[in-house]
Parts: C-alpha cells; sequence; structure tokens
C-alpha cells in the first residue's frame, strides 16, 4: 500500500491525540489517594512469669578420652536419676545434652610438627523448666553433680495465650478510636476498615546472672530463691482505613 503525505499527516495526528488523551487518565491512575489512613495502636499487659529454667553443667579433665567422657556421663546420670523424681510433663521437664570431649594441647611439638594432645576435657550440660516453680528450685540443692549454670524466668504458652486474650481487645478498640479521631480531624464523618494485621511479641526469657547461684547448693534440703517478675505482653494492630463522607 503506497501512503501519501496527507495520510502520514492524518496518522500523525490521531497518535499525538492519542497520546494526549492517555496522559490524563494514566495521571489519575498514579495520583496517591487522600481518604486512605495508615494506623498502629497497640495494648500492654503486665503478668507474672510463670517458667522457670535452671541449666546444669560440669566439666571434667584427664589424659584419656574414654575416661572423661564416662565422668561426665556418670555425673549426667546421677543428675537425672535425681531429677526424674520430680518430673512431669508440662510442670518439669528435663532435656540433657551437650555432652562434648575435646583435646587440650600443650606447647611441645611432636616429630611429625602437628601439635601434642596433652590431655582431654569436656563439659555436660542438663536443662530443668517448667511451672513447678517449687520443684524445680529444691533440684538445685538436690544434684550434687552438676551445677548451676543459670537461671532463667519465663512465660508459658497458656499464660502468653491467656494474657494475649485479655488485651487483644484493648488493641483493637484503640485502634479503631484512633480511626474515628483522625478522620474527622482530616473532615471526613466516618471510616471503613481497610487491610488489618494483629500480632503479639513474644516476651523474651528472662536470665539471670549466673554467679549469683553458683554456691547455692549447700544442702539437699536448700531451695533455689525464685524471683520470677513480671513479663510484658503487648498487642499490635496495625493497617489502614478508608474515610468516607
Amino acid at each position: 500500500m503506497i501512503r501519501t503525505s496527507k495520510t502520514k499527516a492524518l496518522t500523525r495526528v490521531l497518535l499525538a491525540a492519542g497520546a494526549v488523551a492517555l496522559v490524563p487518565a494514566a495521571a489519575r491512575a498514579e495520583a496517591p489517594r487522600t481518604d486512605v489512613l495508615n494506623l498502629s495502636a497497640s495494648a500492654t499487659t503486665e503478668v507474672p512469669r510463670d517458667l522457670l529454667q535452671l541449666r546444669f553443667s560440669t566439666t571434667r579433665e584427664g589424659k584419656d578420652a574414654t575416661a572423661v567422657q564416662n565422668e561426665l556421663k556418670q555425673a549426667l546420670d546421677a543428675a537425672l536419676a535425681e531429677a526424674r523424681k520430680v518430673a512431669k510433663p508440662g510442670q518439669v521437664e528435663l532435656q540433657a545434652g551437650n555432652l562434648s570431649v575435646y583435646p587440650r594441647y600443650g606447647n611441645g611439638k611432636s616429630s611429625s610438627s602437628a601439635p601434642q594432645i596433652t590431655g582431654w576435657q569436656g563439659s555436660v550440660e542438663l536443662l530443668v523448666q517448667g511451672r513447678d516453680m517449687e520443684s524445680i528450685s529444691r533440684l538445685s540443692g538436690r544434684i550434687q553433680t552438676l551445677s548451676i549454670a543459670n537461671v532463667g524466668y519465663g512465660l508459658s504458652r497458656e499464660a502468653r495465650e491467656k494474657a494475649e486474650g485479655d488485651v487483644v481487645s484493648q488493641a483493637i478498640s484503640a485502634y479503631k478510636a484512633k480511626a474515628a479521631t483522625y478522620a474527622q480531624q482530616f473532615g471526613y464523618t466516618n471510616y471503613r476498615i481497610g487491610e488489618v494485621s494483629v500480632n503479639a511479641d513474644q516476651p523474651q526469657l528472662m536470665m539471670a546472672a549466673a554467679p549469683r547461684f553458683k554456691a547455692m547448693a549447700a544442702s539437699a534440703d536448700e531451695a533455689l530463691p525464685v524471683e520470677s517478675g513480671k513479663a510484658t505482653v503487648t498487642v499490635n494492630v496495625s493497617g489502614n482505613v478508608v474515610m468516607t463522607r
């Protein structure tokens, strides 16, 4: 097909007119909305920590790796035998682990120029945790083969979920109150809830200084003093609302 100069000129005019027509539409599509408000609100409560965690440990060293390992195993077995007397699912739970033995090197050199092993040392741990704080605290005096490495206080899942259930309505109410107030201040009469997310902060385990407890096990009847304190549970609500007239 042969295009005349008039046809080409008409095509350029139509293309230009189309481009002009598309500009306002694109501008309208990219223009930010002025009726959407991003919001966040939270509510907090404090609840007593109801979870006690004791981490016991000990170390051994010697010339023979097998002997060191056997000593560690005997120490752990004796501690487990005592801890199992009070073990109860959810109340007193036990977790043994981290039994490790590794070589100790001296300054001398062998004929192969490799560092010489002068002995062996190792460590073992036992973790005891649960909500029966009284039974767990008494293990500090009854377990004689391991010593307390650290103490932690936390919040059980049951206590945390109950606290979240108690405070979530407060967080949502605070979110709605903010939406109503801000919408009115922007000149709107009402609002409509848009996308919203609700989440809760996870309370961290509070660790106590280990040196405070290392010399506590004076007798089998002496219990570790328990000072659990309180944990903070926070529920956060965030999202956006559409303000309406």
